[in-house]
Order: structure tokens, then C-alpha cells, then sequence
């Protein structure tokens, strides 16, 4: 059945708009930061959501353990991080309906989540997030990035967000492969601060989450001790030329 001229005519004047496709995060987290140590794996992340630039939420979980031996964390968008929770979901419950003694490791949770974010970037709706994913199975430690457009790397040591530019050069400068998880902590703990200091989007609320081979374990939230009275804070354009 063809359409009249009338219904053309109309359909080419109607005001509706077409499919829409997330173009920019509305809440979303800042930085994550990961390292291998002696034992597993320890990751980072602050609580804060951002909306726009308020920080409208100052409880979210942004680390998850994924299975028996995956943890994640995600900066950018929260309600596009909850999304691939679900995928993540759906994957651990279909592996354990095998019921074959078997369980997805880190190193394929990761390969999975580099082709979801790759095809969800061909089909021009990206899902907001850059993702750390940690693990340890059978002795082996893991810790990768997969961005929001499929950019995927393994490291001994990563940071998304703010701290791309501002814990990597302390995890440079200050990382061996033998840290105990004491000076794990403590180089995570040093990050989050220099983030906190430096980023606006970070708060004074955080979770370090670890995990081995015997599991998962994520802190309750808490605040570290911080130090305004730095004279460049004080008075931070001293010094600067020009009307700022």
C-alpha cells in the first residue's frame, strides 16, 4: 500500500525529532586508580557524582566485583556504568548455568567488555565510561583499561580521569612488583589525595577494594586526612600575570 502526497507532505513537516543518541554524560564519576601488588590487585575510586558541574550525589559505588575473580571500576557516566553491570550480570549468570566446574576470569571479562564497547561505538551510542577491570585467577594477575570507544590495554599500574595526568606520575616514580598490600594502600591512598587537592569533581569519600585468590574484598567508605594551608592555596594567582 503506497502513501498519499498528503501523508508524504506531513511526514516531511512533522516536528518530531528522530532517534536521539547520548551525546554527553549527565552524572558521572571521576577517576579510578588500579595497581598489581604482591598478593593481587588493589583499585581506587572516590564516591562523588557530578552533575554537570555540581556534585549532586556523594554515595556512589563505582568498584564491583565481577564473579569469583574480577573486580571493575568505572569512571563517566553512572547510569551507563549500571548498564554494563547488567551485561556483566547476565554473563556471570549464563557461566554459572553451565554448572561445568569453570568460571570466567579477568582476562576474559576484559575481552568481553572491549567488543561491547567497540560496538556500541560503531553504532554511534557509546556508553559513557572508561572501565578498570582487575583479577586474579589461577595465580595469573590481570589489570586492564577499556575505553568508550574499545581502546583496550593491560598495565601494571592505570588511572582514568584526572588521574591519567596526575597519579600516574607518583605510580611511575613510586611502583615495584613487590609491594606488600600495606604500601599498596598507602601509594593509593597518596594518589587519592594529590586527586582530592587538584580535582573539583573528586570528594573526601572513598573505597579501596583488593582481590586475590581467596576473593574480593571492598572497604567501607572512609576520609583521609587532608592539608589546606599550603601558601599556593592560599593564594593560588600570586604571582600571575594578567587580569585572573
Amino acid at each position: 500500500m503506497g502513501f498519499s502526497s498528503e501523508t508524504k507532505q506531513n511526514s516531511l513537516l512533522s516536528s518530531e525529532p528522530g532517534i536521539q543518541r547520548t551525546q554527553y554524560p549527565y552524572v558521572t564519576g571521576s577517576s579510578v586508580v588500579a595497581l598489581k601488588y604482591k598478593d593481587g590487585i588493589l583499585m581506587a575510586a572516590d564516591m562523588g557524582g557530578s552533575y554537570g558541574s555540581t556534585l549532586r550525589y556523594k554515595s556512589l559505588e563505582r568498584i564491583k566485583p565481577v564473579g569469583k575473580h574480577s573486580l571493575i571500576g568505572a569512571s563517566g557516566e553512572i547510569s551507563d556504568f549500571q548498564e554494563i553491570m547488567h551485561y556483566l550480570d547476565d554473563q556471570v549468570l549464563n557461566d554459572n548455568m553451565w554448572d561445568d566446574g569453570n568460571s570466567l576470569g579477568p582476562k576474559e571479562i576484559h575481552s568481553y567488555l572491549t567488543r561491547v564497547m567497540y560496538n556500541r561505538r560503531n553504532k554511534f551510542d557509546p556508553l559513557w565510561n572508561t572501565l578498570v577491570l582487575g583479577g586474579v585467577k589461577k595465580g595469573q594477575k590481570f589489570l586492564g583499561v577499556v575505553t568508550m570507544i574499545g581502546v583496550n590495554f593491560e598495565e601494571n599500574h592505570v588511572a582514568t580521569g584526572f588521574g591519567n595526568h596526575m597519579a600516574q606520575p607518583i605510580l611511575r616514580s613510586e611502583w615495584h612488583e613487590n609491594l606488600t598490600f600495606e604500601e599498596g594502600v598507602t601509594l593509593l591512598e597518596k594518589c587519592m589525595r594529590v586527586l582530592l587537592y587538584r580535582d573539583r569533581s573528586a570528594v573526601n569519600k572513598f573505597q579501596i577494594a583488593k582481590i586475590t585468590e581467596e576473593g574480593v574484598t571492598i572497604s567501607q567508605p572512609y576520609a583521609l586526612k587532608t592539608f589546606w594551608g599550603f601558601k599556593a592555596f592560599e593564594n593560588p594567582t600570586a604571582g600571575a600575570d594578567g587580569s585572573w
